[in-house]
């Protein structure tokens, strides 16, 4: 719709389109900068958010950031917009949105009947304009509750994927890091397995290896191998136990592609995860994973600066009525998110952008060993994410994934969360922890002396695994 421009102490910034001005208000990150897209100084990057604040929200309904004809995600986006709902907002700017949130008025149960009404491109312009403090507040107030044999996105409640990954696959590595994780109390959102071999049988005998598990000592659980949705789709045929449908989504069509997905695929696994019918206290089979990135390293960005990018894959995610949503912020390594401030800013940025696009939001955090951050950095987002109202945060034996070779957080890094914030685990698996003895009467997690008769019994409790 043409140029934008504003005036900053005598000076003309000028934005050839929307794309560019959202790109220019961004934060800085190395992924911007990567693809030619960051400002040029924080003086551009601050009339960037002064012309943006001035933004109608109705213009994002009108100037696309990717062509509807090129594009089948924004196609989605225009195509599912609630216009009834977006009316309680529509007369605001983007700096007027930005008050609002951040007003009284804009409850959690306000918030969660204009979801429909938002698209992607609004909730990451408003981000840009905001402090950490600002997407904190806003996204605290936001709940979106979930459901499979757990249920999540209660309030006073944070829920962990376990992951217990193994550079072979090797069952019995992977029963005893499962093992492990649930003795702190770790897997009520999901326990969820990265194969090292993504392929059916690998992932059939993974998925009969965990449901025999939770069968055998009744956990409210749900399991899922993050195995791709096309392998998902073939092992559903072959009636092998699949509880969660898994797929990494991301912003464009052509990245997606990237995946081997498109929306019909999606739609076909979502369809088939629900006629199984497996959940007891939910039908929510979907899990998705993002990361600020994904649609810049498939160069299909379609110029489009990477944050709003990233929100663009919650409106695929959104259609789907997900379980689990997580972005996994610092994984794709520091060509995207350089240092843990870039990390951490990208991490409230996600979590509060799929809240208000009415997403199960949760985070893995972490980074790769060649990116400028460190532990200190996870504990500062962990933390932050909590106090915000995240729905869900991953977890690995010591905080090191040692198939994925990353960084990410540690069992004990769920009991600080719960006992420093008094945050606690779903309520079927809170219940299911009481029964096994392993919950103390104040809340927290059992400790075991490695002698303990207690332990024994549990891990008589785990089967032997072939």
């Amino acid at each position: 719709m043409g140029a934008y421009h504003f005036d900053l102490g005598g000076e003309r910034h000028v934005f050839a389109d929307l794309r560019a001005l959202l790109a220019a208000a961004s934060p800085k990150r190395s992924g911007d900068e990567l693809a030619g897209l960051s400002a040029t100084s924080d003086a551009q990057r601050i009339a960037a958010r002064y012309c943006l604040a001035d933004l109608p929200l109705k213009t994002f309904l009108e100037d696309l950031t990717v062509p509807y004809e090129a594009d089948e995600v924004t196609r989605l986006i225009v195509d599912t917009h609630d216009a009834a709902a977006f009316a309680a907002v529509s007369h605001l700017t983007v700096g007027g949105f930005r008050d609002w949130l951040l007003s009284a008025e804009a409850d959690g149960p306000a918030l969660s009947r204009l979801a429909p009404g938002l698209t992607p491109e609004m909730v990451a312009a408003v981000s840009k304009l905001m402090r950490n403090q600002d997407l904190i507040a806003v996204a605290r107030k936001v709940r979106v509750v979930t459901a499979f044999r757990t249920t999540l996105g209660l309030p006073g409640r944070l829920a962990t994927r376990l992951q217990p990954n193994h550079p072979t696959d090797d069952r019995r590595g992977i029963a005893v890091s499962t093992l492990d994780g649930l003795l702190y109390g770790v897997g009520d959102a999901v326990i969820g397995i990265n194969p090292a071999t993504d392929n059916v049988p690998n992932a059939i005998a993974l998925m009969e290896m965990l449901d025999a598990l939770r069968l055998q000592y009744e956990m409210p659980v749900q399991t899922c191998v993050l195995t791709h949705v096309t392998n998902a789709i073939e092992i559903m045929n072959r009636g092998a136990p699949v509880d969660l449908v898994f797929q990494s989504i991301a912003g464009s069509q052509g990245a997606n592609r990237s995946f081997g997905v498109d929306l019909a695929i999606l739609r076909e696994a979502h369809e088939a995860g629900r006629s199984l019918k497996r959940g007891t206290v939910g039908d929510n089979v979907m899990y998705f994973e993002t990361g600020q990135g994904s649609a810049l390293s498939a160069d299909a960005h379609h110029g489009v600066d990477q944050q709003t990018m990233e929100a663009r894959a919650y409106a695929v995610a959104r259609a789907f009525r997900p379980l689990l949503v997580n972005t996994v912020v610092g994984f794709i390594g520091p060509e995207y998110l350089y240092d843990g401030k870039e990390i951490v800013r990208a991490g409230l940025e996600d979590h509060f952008c799929g809240k208000l696009l009415g997403l199960p939001m949760g985070c893995d955090v972490c980074y790769t060993n060649h990116a400028e951050a460190d532990q200190d950095d996870m504990d500062g987002l962990m933390t932050l994410l909590t106090v915000a109202g995240c729905t869900f945060l991953i977890a690995v034996p010591g905080s090191d994934d040692i198939m994925l070779n990353y960084q990410s957080l540690s069992f004990h890094d769920v009991l600080f969360l719960r006992s420093t914030l008094g945050v606690r685990a779903a309520p079927e698996f809170e219940a299911w922890l009481e029964r096994m003895e392993m919950l103390r009467p104040d809340g927290g997690i059992a400790e075991f002396e490695p002698r303990d008769p207690r332990l024994s019994h549990l891990l008589q409790r785990i089967p032997a695994v072939a």
